[in-house]
């Protein structure tokens, strides 16, 4: 019973969309999706697989899919602050674009600096009014750390002299929704890392309106797109963990389903880099890999059209997903083991943290693989104020 009333909540929420008028008559997902060659069988399969990731029964695929045809009816805003643009480029720059990356290409961004042609005060110009004639209605996307407070002049935005900050709490004022991409965007960034010259600071610590951060270094594409979908099929908030990252993208840590597990587990460890244990595919914890600190879904989704990940082409997890993680994560090829980090429970080694709060300690490695799942479970992310 409680699965048939989501569906049917779901569906009458759709066919509410479904009465909005398109925002650009002269396009349309199906279309756009059918003119560049995806199939509809090709389009159900994806659409099928997005309802796994969501964690939905498998029967909610025609939601999903109706979901993603109906993406053009919600107007977006993508900002851009102190930031790469890398978490655009990971949705653009493709050989072969995916169904995930045309859907991100035609929805209806109403504002988008590096797509959109006008640049200047016409570009102010397109910014207010898609804010004006949106109001309450579109959605906020903000990719780039915020330079904030005193050091607010770091990032001035058009011939107005506004800053980044100005603009982007405008932004979220009237937004239905706020998505921070990427991690800097999430928590800061590179940007934020010590000593953050520029106080760059994450969207949520400048605005009072709920942020749904989909951190990574780029994120993947699926974890965008899909938390668009998301908002779209329920119209409200994911469930959030304890960084307000969605649960169903950021809930497993990147070694609970990693292809190296089983190596892990039996104590098999790459030494160095190009040793023998590289080439036999061993754990590569000791050349620091953070997948047991960090928590991600890339070896489910990878990346360049889904075909590798970081760790699957020899180099350990980085954990660009994690707060902080510029400060808190290097040196990148040397275990965190027990070096010394600041933690809700004081100045404690990663195991030592483990072992303190009882979530496991493994006796053969000495590595803590509980330790950043405890510390998200206790901590919330404005305690570190």
């Amino acid at each position: 019973m409680e699965e048939k009333s989501l569906f049917d909540r779901l569906s009458k929420r759709l066919e509410t969309l479904e009465k909005l008028p398109k925002l650009d008559e002269n396009k349309s997902i199906p279309k756009v999706l059918e003119e560049k060659g995806v199939s509809r069988r090709d389009f159900m399969k994806w659409a099928t697989a997005i309802t796994a990731m969501l964690a939905l029964p498998g029967n909610f695929s025609p939601l999903v899919a109706k979901a993603a045809e109906l993406s053009d009816r919600l107007p977006i805003i993508w900002l851009h602050m102190a930031e790469c643009t890398g978490c655009s480029e990971s949705l653009l720059r493709t050989d072969a674009p995916t169904i995930d990356s045309l859907i991100f290409d035609y929805i209806s961004l109403e504002y988008h600096e590096t797509l959109m042609a006008s640049a200047g005060w016409q570009a102010e110009h397109n910014l207010e009014h898609a804010i004006e004639r949106h109001k309450g209605n579109y959605i906020l996307m903000v990719e780039g750390g915020i330079p904030s407070g005193q050091n607010d002049f770091y990032l001035t935005v058009g011939g107005k002299g506004h800053t980044g900050e100005h603009t982007a709490q405008i932004a979220c004022e009237s937004a239905k929704a706020i998505f921070a991409i990427g991690t800097c965007s999430s928590f800061g960034g590179v940007q934020a890392a010590i000593p953050n010259p520029t106080g760059a600071v994450a969207l949520s610590k400048i605005t009072n309106k709920p942020v749904i951060n989909v951190p990574g270094c780029p994120p993947s594409e699926k974890n965008i797109v899909g938390t668009l979908l998301h908002f779209i099929l329920y119209g409200t908030l994911p469930a959030l963990d304890a960084y307000n990252r969605p649960k169903w993208a950021y809930g497993l840590r990147i070694h609970d389903l990693c292809e190296r597990r089983g190596h892990f587990d039996a104590g098999e460890f790459v030494e160095e880099f190009g040793d023998e244990g590289a080439k036999k595919g061993y754990c590569l914890y000791k050349v620091g890999c953070k997948g047991p600190y960090t928590f991600n879904n890339c070896g489910k989704n990878r990346f360049n059209q889904h075909t590798s990940w970081p760790i699957q082409a020899g180099h350990g997890c980085i954990g660009c997903s994690e707060p902080d993680f510029w400060d808190t994560m290097g040196p990148f090829e040397e275990p965190v083991a027990d070096r010394l980090y600041n933690t809700v429970f004081g100045g404690l080694g990663a195991d030592a943290t483990a072992d303190k709060i009882g979530v496991g300690l493994l006796a053969v490695t000495g590595i803590g693989i509980a330790a950043h799942a405890a510390i998200s479970k206790f901590k919330h992310p404005k305690d570190e104020e």
